[in-house]
């Protein structure tokens, strides 16, 4: 069997799903690594370094008509058209987002593993695409927030004057929100961290930082999978409110609240961003799903009352070397996971398989997005 990388045509997106470091691992599955002309040039990848790791180069044609894809993001419909008929995709597929874009990937007949549906379970722990991804956009929204901050991070004494250090609020304390505070604490800021989840507290201190106690009187918020459930409505307003006068305080917010499968939690207000000093920066790595603070924008830059917003949606790509590589990885271990002897076996008996294929034989299989995709049907 074949096992192809193509170029991104999403001109945000510069990663790639293969490099050359697990080219040899997945020949030693029985694969041929096949690779797309220039599909790595963005990253800082030849093909000269795909063809000395034992992969093919070939053209855009023969990639997408290989065996296995391997994808960063998802596929257009007019790309999903391409893909060779009973092939296996796997790649960040976005399948709760866009869960109609499964159908039509089941229409071709192929089997879909999506990388963001892994279960948090430790033999999956070496396919988690996603916080290696988030945990790269942790550290660049801090890095953005300090290139445009007016003022130093650090405390800083000098013979002028002593500069006080940067408060920064990060909120959302999963692999991004951790990032970001240690990030944040490496530059010399200040930082605190809030979720809602009772398992950060412990978390957020071990880095340093300082949490943010709200009188919420929820139980503890976290899922079987780790992640955030979502607050009541009126536990939600009341949380909101209740950031406002901590937020004030704020040099800078990063807020990385997401809940997947729905709309990301407001937790910054018109109100509390009205409240930051004029100077003050936001960045919102939730952006893609609607955003934490209600005037984030995705992919621009808001001024509102002298406050900046970013909404950055695919951080990763920004430092597409080190991403390719750490999301390669994970892809390589999936791949290798259900490769025998060059063949993929299919495996529902399997939790990793079970979780993350979302399309086999025709059918969208997943349950919970074909609950999204009756939901959403017209």
């Amino acid at each position: 069997m074949t096992l192809a990388a193509v170029r991104a045509k999403q001109s945000m997106e510069s990663r790639i799903a293969v490099v050359p470091k697990v080219v040899s691992s997945l020949v030693k599955t029985g694969l041929e690594v096949i690779i797309e002309t220039n599909a790595g040039q963005q990253a800082g990848i030849s093909d000269d370094a795909f063809i000395e790791a034992g992969a093919k180069v070939v053209t855009q044609e023969e990639a997408w008509n290989s065996d296995i894809l391997a994808l960063v993001m998802p596929p257009s419909d007019e790309e999903i058209d391409s893909i060779k008929s009973h092939s296996v995709v796997v790649g960040l597929l976005h399948p709760l987002d866009a869960p109609q874009r499964m159908s039509h990937l089941a229409n071709r007949g192929v089997t879909a593993l999506a990388m963001e549906l892994v279960p948090r379970i430790s033999r999956a722990q070496k396919m988690d695409a996603l916080s290696a991804m988030a945990s790269l956009a942790g550290y660049k929204a801090v890095l953005i927030a300090a290139s445009h901050l007016p003022k130093f991070f650090p405390l800083l004494t000098t013979a002028a004057g002593t500069v006080r250090p940067a408060n920064v609020t990060i909120l959302g304390a999963g692999v991004a929100g951790l990032q970001a505070i240690a990030t944040a604490r490496r530059l010399g800021a200040r930082v605190w961290g809030y979720d809602i989840r009772e398992a950060a507290r412990e978390e957020v201190k071990s880095l340093g930082a300082q949490f943010v106690e709200l009188d919420l009187e929820i139980e503890d918020m976290q899922d079987e999978g780790g992640y955030a459930k979502a607050l009541m409505d009126a536990k939600a307003e009341k949380q909101v409110e209740l950031l406002v006068p901590h937020l004030a305080t704020s040099d800078v917010v990063i807020t990385t609240a997401l809940i997947p499968g729905r709309k990301a939690p407001t937790l910054v207000s018109q109100e509390a961003v009205e409240a930051m000093k004029p100077g003050s920066i936001i960045v919102d790595l939730a952006a893609t799903t609607g955003g934490n603070c209600t005037l984030t924008v995705p992919d621009q830059v808001q001024t509102h009352q002298g406050v900046r917003i970013f909404g950055p949606t695919n951080l990763p790509a920004t430092v597409p070397a080190d991403a390719s590589f750490l999301y390669a990885r994970t892809v390589a271990a999936m791949i290798s996971e259900f490769v025998k002897d060059g063949e993929f076996k299919s495996n529902f008996e399997d939790e990793i398989f079970k979780s993350a294929c979302v399309c086999h034989d025709g059918q969208v299989v997943h349950e919970r997005v074909l609950s999204l995709i009756k939901s959403t049907s017209p």
